[in-house]
């Protein structure tokens, strides 16, 4: 999503902004649009799951920013302006070349648009931990040293580190061939390490073939992610393991699913505790 805002986007003005959902918007709506307007997309950042959208102003006063959270059926597209306008469709910023606008569509309205400035912006990254794309080894297993509870739930904290959600947290567990309630604490140092590589691994892969699409993601060009097709234990329940041929089994932690191949990913001796119902042999 923010290679493609900065490909499509970067350099023109917000000539408009309409809101129609005032649900998806974080503070006033009429802030929001009064705040944007006018504004030229001066440069996009993202950390974790959160992208920041520089907004410059024409008599060069401070920047704003548009900080887009998608949740988790959001998206974010720059779309003709003579196209159809999707149900679910909240927000619509015309571009200053009248051709096209970015539109911000949510089916469940998890997702949240907000209008900042550089240190409310700041102050709300600072919440986060360091990106998992770009988080050191060193602080990758500093984060982990005398942690408790389920190691999945911990890749998926964002306090701790920023930008992992179900799906790659799976992908990852797998790669590094770690059960997914082993406590961060007490894996290996050269487990930790095969973690740690296998996050960089399992997400520059997924950016790479632009994300991974069920059914409501889509990129800045409307376009699902092709990373689907990748997937090797989320949301394959019940198939075979296509590194050792073992059944794929889904375990729930915190109210989330959990895919993993019980040969590949043994069982530690010494296990997080399961929240909720357990909804197959772990």
């Amino acid at each position: 999503m923010a290679q493609g805002l900065r490909r499509r986007a970067l350099g023109r003005r917000i000539a408009a902004v309409e809101v129609r959902h005032a649900a998806v918007i974080a503070g006033s709506p009429e802030e929001f649009a009064s705040t944007l307007e006018g504004r030229k997309l001066a440069n996009v950042s993202r950390k974790g799951k959160a992208i920041a959208v520089e907004l410059a102003a024409e008599d060069g006063s401070a920047p704003r920013f548009l900080l887009v959270r998608l949740g988790m059926t959001g998206q974010l597209t720059v779309t003709p302006r003579e196209a159809p306008v999707e149900s679910h469709t909240h927000v619509l910023m015309a571009l200053d070349d009248g051709r096209d606008e970015l539109r911000f569509r949510d089916v469940r309205r998890f997702g949240r648009l907000r209008s900042l400035t550089q240190r409310e912006l700041e102050k709300v990254l600072g919440t986060l931990g360091p990106d998992a794309q770009h988080v050191t080894e060193a602080q990758f297993l500093a984060a982990m040293r005398g942690r408790k509870g389920a190691l999945k739930s911990w890749l998926m904290n964002q306090n701790l580190v920023a930008g992992l959600g179900n799906i790659y947290a799976d992908e990852a567990l797998f790669e590094a061939r770690i059960h997914p309630l082993s406590q961060p604490g007490r894996v290996s140092a050269g487990k930790a390490r095969q973690l740690y590589k296998a996050v960089r691994k399992v997400l520059a892969r997924a950016v790479r073939l632009g994300g991974t699409t069920f059914s409501d993601y889509l990129d800045i060009e409307g376009r699902p992610g092709a990373f689907l097709k990748k997937l090797r234990v989320y949301q394959h329940t019940g198939e075979p393991c296509r590194r050792c041929g073992h059944t794929i089994r889904r375990i729930v932690i915190a109210g989330r699913s959990s895919h993993f191949c019980s040969r590949c990913q043994p069982r530690p001796r010494v296990t997080a505790k399961m929240r909720g119902p357990r909804k197959s042999g772990a």
